[in-house]
């Protein structure tokens, strides 16, 4: 299962975590991270089982899960800039009055109002998921979608593809296989889409690519490799140093 496939599936509580368990290893939801049960992981002189050890992770790697989560793109979270400006001022446990102080805004019941604003849309959110859940049972003709990379940049209609469109786009593109590359580049938005993601799962998530590297493994899949590099850094699948000097499998 693909990490975004996951990601979207896990329950509340596991998202919560920031993993989910298998049989023989805990999967980090943030990055996809793989801890092996019943091992014993080193860390600052001191030893933990795995479990434990995949909490540290998460707090070494991604901070935390709050702070991983509500960095996510406005169309995956929403929530406006504003609203996270609050939020993560809430999770520091700062008082009503330290944020009008901190934020410069209105008064304390300013941030008592939004306070209110934001369990009202925790309510609705709790309501959504309870009727999506229920309209499961019963909508026997919903397709199965593919997921949205946590990492995405642009969230919108290229992102409305099913299992079975995915499938057919990767099979006219790359008709001899992903590994031969592309036989042209695509025209639309959500081709693109596809076969930039069946790029990005080929390279290596925990490599630093100098321009060279990156530019050669791209070649691979397309001669115009510089097109395929800045298509995959828009769409949230690639990062880079801003001076060029490397680039990485951006971590959803």
């Amino acid at each position: 299962m693909e990490l975004s496939d996951m990601f979207w599936s896990a329950s509340i509580e596991e998202l919560k975590k920031g993993y989910v368990e298998e049989e023989n290893y805990f999967i980090c939801l943030l990055c996809g991270k793989e801890i092996e049960k019943g091992m014993v992981y080193s860390f600052q002189d001191n030893l933990y089982e795995a479990e434990r050890y995949m909490r540290i992770h998460i707090g070494k790697t991604h901070q935390s899960v709050f702070d991983y989560l509500i960095d996510m793109d406005r169309k995956l979270t929403g929530i406006t800039d504003h609203q996270k400006s609050l939020l993560r001022l809430f999770y520091q446990g700062k008082s009503d009055k330290e944020i009008q102080k901190d934020l410069d805004i209105g008064s304390t019941s300013t941030i008592r109002h939004h306070r209110f604003a934001l369990k009202e849309k925790e309510r609705q959110a709790r309501n959504f998921l309870a009727m999506m859940e229920l309209l499961k049972e019963k909508d026997k003709h919903a397709p199965a979608f593919v997921p949205v990379h946590q990492s995405a940049t642009m969230v919108d209609d290229r992102y409305n593809i099913t299992d079975d469109e995915r499938a057919k786009i990767v099979e006219k593109f790359f008709p001899d296989g992903v590994e031969n590359g592309l036989a042209k580049f695509p025209p639309k938005e959500k081709q693109r889409l596809v076969i930039l993601r069946e790029i990005a799962q080929q390279l290596n998530d925990n490599h630093k690519y100098s321009e060279k590297e990156v530019n050669q493994k791209l070649e691979h899949y397309y001669k115009d490799y510089v097109l395929i590099r800045r298509y995959l850094i828009d769409y949230g699948l690639l990062d880079r140093k801003q001076d060029g000097s490397q680039y990485w499998v951006k971590q959803p």
